[in-house]
């Protein structure tokens, strides 16, 4: 694994995981009121975008990343609906 590789997959880690904070309280408290439902959609989409671009390029850290990403704004945004 080349230092470009290791400074993606860190830059990636540290980026999805900044999610992970905002999951754990609207879980915690069950509320997502301050979320915006618009930047939610708009946010996963572009996400999506870019795991495709992602595989399309056959990049290991845009795939994670954008993946795990993924998987936590889904989960925000059902929250989101849950708990309205």
């Amino acid at each position: 694994m080349d230092s470009i590789m290791i400074l993606g997959l860190v830059a990636a880690t540290i980026t999805t995981f900044s999610f992970f904070p905002q999951m754990v309280k609207t879980w915690q408290t069950k509320s997502a009121k301050d979320v915006s439902y618009i930047m939610l959609i708009a946010f996963n989409t572009g996400v999506f975008l870019w795991v495709l671009y992602g595989i399309a390029l056959k990049s290991l850290p845009i795939i994670l990343a954008n993946s795990v990403t993924l998987v936590f704004n889904l989960i925000i945004l059902w929250l989101k609906i849950k708990y309205r």
